[in-house]
C-alpha cells in the first residue's frame, strides 16, 4: 500500500478514503468474525515536461532526437484502486454454547471458509458461527436465516445434537429432530446416533473480489467466482462452542489513523501554501 505520496487536494481525497475504512474497522472491532478492510491506492502515470524553443537551442529536422532541455517529470496525483477485505484467521473464543460454530481453516490454504445462510435475497456466505435455535427448531442467524446444510435448512431439537470438525451433524435417533422433544445435551448419551446432515461449507476462487453486504454477510461477484466446495483434504474444522473474533488488531488501525491525520494536515497545509503564492503572483500581474 502506498502512504503519504500524495500532495495537495488529491491527497486530501485519498486520506479521507482511508479514514473511513479505519473508522468503519475500528467500529467493528468486537463484531464477531468480521474482517478488516485495506485501502490500496494507484498514481496516474507521470508527464515528462521539456522546455520548448528555447533561446540558443538548435532547431533539429522531424524525426531527429530531442536537444530541448528536460525540465523533469510531473506527477499527476493518485486515486484510491480499491479496498478489499484480509480474510486472515481470528481469534477463538471459547463459549460453550452450542449453537455458537467457527470455522478454523487449514493452513496455508489461501481460500477461506464460508458458512451458507439462506437470506431473503438468495444463499450469501458468512464467517459468523453465532447461531441461535428458533421457534421451529432450526439453526438461524440472529436476523433468523437458517443456515444450510447440503441437504437443506438444518434443524434440531435443543440438546440432541452435536457438530462434528468435518462438519457433520448427528442427533439421537430416539430423539429425532423434532423441536418438541427438546432434552439436556447433559443427560443425552446418544444412544442410537443419526447422520442428520452435513454444513453446507463453501470457498471462492478469489475471496478478495466479495462483496460486503452488512450483517456478517458476503455475495459473490463474477470476479470472485461462484461459491465452491473443499477438496477433503483442504476442508477446515468446525469447531462447536466456539466463535471466531475479528482480526482487527485495535493498536495497527489506531496508529494508522494516526498516520492518515498528520497527512492529511500536511497536504492541506500544500493547499493553503499554494493557494497563498498563487495570490500573491496575480496581485503582482495585475499591479
Amino acid at each position: 500500500m502506498l502512504r503519504g505520496l500524495y500532495t495537495g487536494s488529491n491527497g486530501m481525497t485519498i486520506q479521507q478514503t482511508r479514514m473511513d475504512v479505519i473508522s468503519n474497522n475500528l467500529a467493528n472491532v468486537d463484531k464477531t468474525a468480521y474482517k478488516r478492510d485495506t485501502t490500496v491506492f494507484k498514481t496516474f502515470p507521470e508527464l515528462l515536461l521539456h522546455r520548448y524553443n528555447e533561446d540558443g537551442v538548435g532547431k533539429v529536422p522531424m524525426g531527429s532526437f530531442d536537444t530541448a532541455p528536460v525540465i523533469g517529470k510531473l506527477g499527476l496525483g493518485g486515486e484510491v484502486n480499491e479496498v478489499y477485505t484480509r480474510f486472515e484467521q481470528g481469534a477463538v473464543k471459547k463459549t460453550d454454547n452450542p449453537f455458537d460454530l467457527m470455522l478454523q481453516d487449514r493452513p496455508g490454504n489461501e481460500h477461506p471458509a464460508f458458512f451458507s445462510v439462506l437470506t431473503n435475497r438468495g444463499e450469501r456466505l458468512s464467517r459468523s458461527g453465532a447461531f441461535v435455535l428458533d421457534t421451529n427448531g432450526y439453526l438461524v442467524t440472529p436476523q433468523g436465516f437458517p443456515l444450510m446444510g447440503e441437504n437443506g435448512p438444518i434443524k434440531v431439537a435443543r440438546g440432541n445434537f452435536i457438530i462434528r470438525e468435518n462438519g457433520e451433524v448427528w442427533i439421537n435417533g430416539e430423539i429425532g429432530n423434532d423441536p418438541v422433544n427438546s432434552t439436556s445435551i447433559d443427560k443425552n448419551r446418544f444412544e442410537t446416533p443419526v447422520l442428520l446432515d452435513k454444513i453446507k461449507i463453501r470457498t471462492v476462487e478469489n475471496p478478495r473480489h466479495l462483496d460486503k453486504e452488512g450483517d456478517s454477510f458476503y455475495s459473490d461477484t463474477p470476479e470472485s467466482g461462484e461459491p465452491m466446495p473443499f477438496e477433503e483434504k483442504d476442508e477446515p474444522n468446525v469447531l462447536q462452542g466456539y466463535l471466531e473474533a475479528s482480526n482487527v488488531s485495535v493498536v495497527t488501525e489506531m496508529v494508522e489513523m494516526i498516520e492518515v491525520n498528520r497527512s492529511y494536515e500536511a497536504n492541506q497545509k500544500t493547499v493553503q501554501t499554494q493557494d497563498q503564492m498563487l495570490g500573491r503572483l496575480l496581485n503582482d500581474i495585475l499591479r
